[in-house]
């Protein structure tokens, strides 16, 4: 089940909130849970089995972390934490490596085995070993409560695609939180506009750049490639950010507070500042639970950046099992490193210089993120950078540009930090919780239940991973 999904608006969404609302307050995490756990059954009705297992492990564990001794708790930690990593591994890159295994052997040493991907077990999994590893270094107390962590595990706004939430940000929440129609209304208008991003933008961009993408590369001319690319380069982070909004805003409706996952990361002057406003609750996670605990910057500058690409890779690798994110996570970390070592200083001397930078070094890295093919990224990237060898054979404009994508390419435009950027302070105060946004904000439901009645493309980038 998608959030942009009538399903999910027209039916299980009032459900759940009108359910919610109607009882007391110390049913709330049981009923929350029951409809978390109905909401990934919906889609995967055997791999819910998979998710209660991951709760109760950790549960358990966390309960054995309260009560071992000092070498008990080390024991449970790497025991949990390895558990939590094989599952991962078994089901997102079990395939990945019998294939390496067989590319290296050049033939079929092995059977490569088709396991099909629990939706959203990277985000679920990296959740539960921040709780393990809180829990160890007595920055949260492990619940006694089993429900409160399984609904921390499985709470079905960010259960999907996040943002990732550390167990600490939202223990007390668990225990006590309160439910104002301020937050309720809050929550409603913040879901809104992330509908708006995935359905009007992300969706319609998203469309445009599969029928540019699914062409052999002879078909592609310097225009289509542009075209295609800034189209997905636009439909990752309205998609992603949009659900991320939809998650945050869901979560006030229910009383929690959700971290935020983006920060206009476009308007970028440097790659690790693009890291600090791109997929935010990732990167907090990497930084913690594996940077500083490789060393961080602590230990020299080689050592630095060896452990900046370690966390790149890892990024890479999170994102999909397949060598070309491999090599995406790489291309960052080699920005990053450069950066490290003195080309920051230039770039903090020329702002708009270093926001023309990243915005092509990030864009030209989704090139190689969405390609098929490292190949296929190269072939794509090359008509770009060198247009006046590639003006033949074009696909036929109208197959992938209208007058609805130009107009969803304008909007991303203006909605990727420009005019928020631009727009004053006080217009924004008396825009904000006014007539006028409550009557753009029926406008934008509207528009977007009826593009949902009529298109059945509607994925979710994020899912995947």
């Amino acid at each position: 089940m998608v959030f942009s999904s009538s399903l999910f608006l027209l039916g299980f969404l009032p459900l759940v909130f009108l359910g919610n609302c109607l009882l007391k307050t110390r049913y709330s995490n049981l009923f929350l849970l029951a409809a978390s756990l109905v909401f990934y059954a919906w889609g995967e009705p055997v791999m819910v089995l998979l998710m209660i297992g991951s709760i109760l492990l950790n549960w358990g564990v966390g309960r054995w972390l309260a009560l071992a001794s000092d070498r008990g708790r080390k024991v449970a930690l790497v025991l949990g934490v390895c558990c939590n990593l094989g599952l991962l591994g078994y089901y997102k890159y079990a395939g990945f490596l019998v294939r390496l295994l067989n590319d290296v052997a050049g033939r079929n040493w092995l059977p490569v085995p088709q396991i099909a991907l629990p939706i959203g077990i990277s985000f679920f999994t990296f959740q539960a070993i921040s709780y393990l590893v809180d829990v160890y270094r007595g920055e949260t107390e492990p619940s006694p409560h089993l429900v409160n962590v399984a609904l921390y595990i499985s709470f079905f706004p960010q259960l999907i695609a996040g943002p990732i939430v550390k167990y600490r940000d939202i223990h007390h929440q668990l225990m006590e939180r309160k439910i104002s129609w301020i937050g309720v209304s809050d929550g409603f208008r913040r879901f809104l506009f992330g509908l708006g991003k995935k359905v009007l933008i992300a969706n319609t961009l998203g469309f445009c750049a599969d029928q540019i993408y699914s062409c052999h590369f002879t078909q592609i001319d310097a225009l289509a490639a542009w075209i295609g690319t800034l189209a997905y380069t636009f439909q990752i982070y309205y998609d992603f950010s949009g659900y991320s909004d939809m998650a945050i805003g869901l979560g006030q409706m229910f009383g929690f507070t959700i971290p935020e996952n983006f920060r206009y990361p476009y308007l970028s002057t440097s790659i690790s500042e693009f890291w600090r406003r791109w997929h935010i609750s990732l990167g907090s996670w990497f930084r913690e639970y594996v940077y500083i605990p490789l060393g961080g910057n602590r230990k020299g500058r080689g050592r630095t950046l060896l452990h900046l690409m370690i966390v790149f890779a890892l990024t890479g690798l999170w994102h999909g099992a397949d060598v070309s994110f491999l090599v995406w996570g790489l291309y960052h970390g080699c920005f990053s490193l450069a950066e490290r070592m003195g080309g920051k200083k230039i770039l903090d001397r020329h702002p708009a210089l270093g926001g023309i930078y990243t915005f092509l070094a990030v864009h030209f890295g989704w090139v190689l993120f969405r390609a098929n093919s490292t190949e296929y990224g190269v072939r794509l990237l090359s008509r770009m950078l060198l247009p006046w060898r590639y003006l033949a054979n074009p696909i036929p404009r109208w197959q992938y540009l209208d007058l609805k994508t130009g107009f969803a390419f304008l909007l991303a435009l203006a909605g990727m930090g420009t005019l928020q950027k631009l727009i004053p302070d006080r217009w924004k105060d008396a825009w904000r919780h006014s007539v006028l946004e409550a009557l753009f904000l029926i406008a934008v439901l509207l528009l977007c239940l009826a593009a949902i009645a009529q298109d059945s493309y509607n994925p979710f980038i994020y899912f995947q991973f």
